[in-house]
């Protein structure tokens, strides 16, 4: 695991310390849904603490050999490719400390363990920051904070808290970053019968990649806002931050000795602090005993990356203990994909075939942009109280000229063919 950034490694400390001079006090029940509960406005000065989990238990089967299928290219293989059956697409475990000072102080760390592109499940630090609620409304943070980018940021590890088996991953899968390492300022606040919640975060981020790849998120600046009116929620949700990576780096150190044509396709298409802007819309209408729910979204990263936008739309129905469910979703590049890279004419022919394979690394680079479609079927299972048994069965067509979603492709892999994915987990919550 990466070494801690400087926001949490005094935050790790601190936790443990607060938990250590709690020896005493009063233990709440743990979250229904193991994610950190909403300050109750109490003005109770008793320090508590409380311990909580979840975890995902879960096989996924694709009908494809030539890509893994899986819900993050932050993550190491899944089903298809490397093995038909994969229980690395959907399953993970977390735990959760809660810690409450008094009636302005608190604090929380959440551990989750997951498969990654290294280190296999060896459990991140997830969450970790320490919270002054400076009135009843308004409360500040800071260490390594959820960033508030879908509906479900709040809970995104948490399997047993939404009703599929994975949220869709056109859109997920946009952003494939949890969590930031900053501060963050949330006011409540009501609009006639309109309750709010607003929240400005400013961080930073560095992406676990192997090495010799980096990738950071800097300088992230963003804005969140959901509103609740009765059984409709509306979240609005922007975030602009500086990105830098190497992925590409030889091909275009090589570009940039072509002279001012390879360097205008340098400048154009390396993410080396190239800005991002990530928009996205979340509605959802849950009367009870049925919902639906979509979220749109755009991202624009002036690089290689290029603009993606994406959606989806799901509804279900409650039933005594069963939820069926149906999804469609898409992702799809909002940009050009296409570039003619160097020109040919007038080269020698030895250099014109060395030229042509660079144009052709390029184009497979920008080639990788996400064009995908998927629609799901599914049904939840409340069989026990803090347990929930999924059954969801996917159809994917990565469209023509990507590989869409997909990772570790083979050489015989073909866009535009569809393929069927098999899903079964047992999420629960303690």
């Amino acid at each position: 695991m990466p070494s801690p950034h400087p926001a949490h490694r005094w935050a790790i400390p601190l936790l443990l310390a607060a938990l250590a001079g709690s020896a005493h006090a009063q233990q709440p029940a743990a979250s229904p849904t193991g994610v950190e509960a909403e300050e109750d406005g109490s003005t109770d000065g008793t320090s508590s603490w409380a311990v909580s989990g979840f975890g995902t238990l879960g096989a996924a089967h694709s009908t494809s050999r030539d890509a893994d299928y899986n819900t993050s290219v932050l993550k190491r293989s899944g089903a298809g490719a490397t093995r038909s059956w994969s229980p690395d697409v959907d399953s993970r475990l977390g735990a959760q400390l809660d810690v409450k000072l008094d009636r302005r102080w608190s604090a929380v760390i959440q551990l989750v363990s997951e498969q990654r592109l290294e280190h296999g499940y060896r459990p991140q630090v997830e969450w970790a920051n320490v919270k002054y609620q400076a009135t009843p409304d308004l409360a500040l943070r800071i260490g390594r904070i959820a960033l508030p980018m879908f509906l479900t940021a709040d809970y995104r590890k948490v399997g047993y808290a939404y009703p599929w088996v994975r949220p869709p991953v056109e859109g997920y899968a946009s952003l494939p970053l949890s969590s930031s390492d900053g501060v963050d300022a949330t006011l409540h606040w009501e609009f006639g019968p309109v309750r709010n919640i607003s929240q400005v975060f400013v961080g930073h981020d560095k992406v676990a990649v192997p090495e010799p790849l980096e990738a950071y998120g800097r300088k992230l600046l963003g804005l969140s806002n959901s509103s609740d009116w009765g059984a409709l929620n509306v979240r609005v949700n922007m975030m602009r931050g500086e990105i830098t990576t190497n992925i590409g780096s030889g091909l275009f150190a090589i570009l940039d000795r072509f002279g001012p044509a390879g360097q205008a396709l340098t400048s154009r298409y390396a993410v080396d602090h190239k800005q991002a802007t990530l928009l996205n819309v979340g509605v959802n209408y849950d009367p009870g005993n049925w919902f639906v729910m979509g979220e749109v979204g755009h991202l624009t990263t002036h690089s290689l990356l290029g603009e993606i936008s994406n959606a989806y739309l799901s509804a279900g129905w409650r039933w005594h203990a069963l939820t069926p469910y149906a999804t469609v979703s898409g992702v799809r590049p909002a940009g050009s994909t296409a570039d003619a890279g160097l020109p040919l004419a007038g080269l020698p022919p030895v250099l014109a075939a060395q030229t042509a394979a660079l144009n052709a690394g390029l184009r497979s680079l920008l080639q990788a942009a996400p064009h995908q479609t998927s629609t799901a079927i599914g049904v939840r299972w409340d069989a026990y109280n803090n347990v929930a048994f999924k059954l969801q069965l996917d159809r994917v067509k990565p469209l023509a000229g990507s590989r869409g979603t997909l990772i570790n492709t083979t050489p015989a892999f073909r866009q535009g063919r569809a393929f069927q994915v098999g899903s079964v987990t047992v999420d629960f919550v303690y």
